[in-house]
């Protein structure tokens, strides 16, 4: 299912999201410019679990932290960046929209490094690097999940050669998403660390943390003040 746009507008000009995608793109670009050195960068600034965790007698390094942040805007080809600013673009305007543009920057990194951690937890001795921003967009969907549940999705299914647009609750498209994500992680419990594929655990972390950030992080809403009554 390839979704297309939702049906709620945003009330503000979504500069973060579109600042987010731009930078993405240009980090993308810089990879491709990099040539034979682009396995270099991605072994420097991937996240790897192995790398990251602090092993009792070794040095500690703040530095270590930095993939944390910096594999959010590495991708692994067009279609892995295709794929997650597609995304990003339909489900992140509006939660910026209801964040405010800060508190939506704040937002996306500290999901984005709730997914990074997950993945370091679920698999502390992997020694493959993770790169990609689908960790913190899991994140916008989990907001989006709680905060905008009766919006609709416009979504592409391909039955065999047929176009097929079809309107979908967001409670189920993101549901479904989210299920089909935490079957993929428990069916690669027990597969061998180095096998490398999706980090779908970093998605499931992202999705729910998301959830929580938003709870916390969006901004009361004041009830209208009645005539004659003070607060």
């Amino acid at each position: 299912m390839i979704p297309i746009r939702d049906t709620i507008r945003s009330r503000t000009a979504p500069v973060v999201t579109v600042a987010l995608i731009v930078v993405n793109v240009m980090v993308f670009l810089h990879e491709i410019a990099l040539g034979p050195y682009i396995e270099r960068f991605v072994y420097a600034y991937g996240l790897i679990p192995r790398r990251f965790v602090y092993w009792p007698g070794a040095p500690l390094d703040p530095m270590r932290f930095l993939p944390l942040f910096t594999s959010m805007f590495w991708h692994g080809g067009w279609l892995h960046l295709i794929g997650n600013m597609l995304y990003l673009w339909i489900f992140g305007d509006n939660v910026e929209d209801r964040l405010g543009h800060l508190r939506f920057l704040l937002f996306y990194v500290f999901a984005g490094a709730a997914a990074g951690l997950t993945h370091v937890v679920l698999g502390p001795t992997s020694a493959l690097p993770t790169v990609g921003a689908s960790g913190a967009i899991a994140g916008v969907l989990g907001a989006y999940l709680v905060t905008f549940p009766r919006s609709r999705v416009l979504t592409f299914i391909p039955i065999f050669f047929l176009p097929w647009f079809v309107e979908i609750p967001a409670v189920v498209y993101l549901v479904f998403w989210f299920l089909m994500q935490l079957l993929q992680g428990l069916g690669s419990i027990g597969a061998p660390v180095e096998t490398g594929g999706v980090a779908v655990w970093a998605h499931i972390g992202g999705f729910v943390a998301g959830i929580v950030l938003i709870k916390l992080m969006q901004p009361t809403r004041r009830r209208p003040r009645q005539l004659g009554v003070e607060p």
